[in-house]
């Protein structure tokens, strides 16, 4: 089988040094891109993280300092990589929570520009989860009757969860072979405008934050009320991408303001 595209997805992996978003680092990236022909390119990457690998981390993916030692950092190797995904859909295993968030998090850091505006993500882990309840080994295991021998090397996890959704699309008739229905199929708690989840989008379409003293209200009534708080969330430690979400409203609604007087 293959997937139904109308431009190239790209599934990827990371191995990082932890699971905060605004503060940990990549150390290996795997991509797989997938193209509507079928034809496949794939390349992986150790990054130098220019921060320790705590032990525990290491333990569960077996990089460490030593390893990446001589690598190139993200900074270096960021042009190469959004050329590589440039105009393509993203893929991945508990990558609208993580990955792309993280991902998103290492381009700005480099000073690279990256926006989901124009992308759909597909969570692998989400339609799993949905419909079995289980993890990337066990899925593979369940949906292609094979072991992940090699689990948390980003390579081997990469073309695992790109067999893992060729086999659900055949096992579930549920299932569209197709990347906007997969895409929307694989949200988890509505749809979010800065994939770390703190900004979502609510029923009339509208952005709305989904945490603290302003759980699920409009950024707009924010702004009218208390515009010093979009100040105080670039000063605190959110992710990056959140950041630009709050401060791009805000240059929207005093370019309104400018406007209107």
């Amino acid at each position: 089988m293959n997937l139904k595209l109308e431009k190239p997805i790209v599934f990827f992996d990371l191995e990082t040094t932890g699971i905060q978003v605004a503060k940990d680092r990549i150390v290996e990236i795997s991509i797989l891109k997938v193209f509507p022909s079928g034809n496949k390119e794939s390349k992986t990457w150790l990054v130098n993280p220019t921060i320790p690998i705590p032990a525990e981390t290491t333990a569960i993916h077996g990089i460490t300092d030593e390893k990446i030692a001589n690598e190139p950092t993200f900074k270096e190797l960021a042009k190469e990589i959004s050329e590589l995904i440039h105009n393509c859909d993203l893929a991945g295993f508990n990558s609208n929570k993580f990955d792309i968030p993280l991902l998103a998090e290492e381009f700005l850091r480099a000073e690279v520009d990256f926006d989901m505006e124009n992308r759909k993500a597909v969570d692998i882990q989400n339609i799993f989860h949905k419909l079995e309840q289980r993890t990337l080994v066990a899925a593979y295991k369940f949906y292609c009757d094979k072991d992940l021998t090699n689990a948390h090397s980003a390579e081997a996890d990469t073309t695992a969860t790109y067999e893992v959704l060729l086999s659900q699309l055949e096992k579930y008739e549920e299932l569209e072979n197709d990347v906007n229905f997969l895409a929307d199929f694989s949200q988890r708690g509505g749809k979010f405008a800065d994939m770390a989840g703190f900004v979502r989008f609510n029923d009339k379409g509208e952005k709305v934050l989904s945490f603290g003293k302003y759980r699920g209200v409009t950024l707009k009534q924010i702004w009218n009320e208390n515009p010093g708080y979009f100040s105080w969330i670039n000063q605190a430690d959110f992710p990056l991408y959140t950041k630009n979400v709050m401060r791009n409203f805000a240059d929207e609604m005093k370019l309104k303001k400018k406007f209107k007087s």
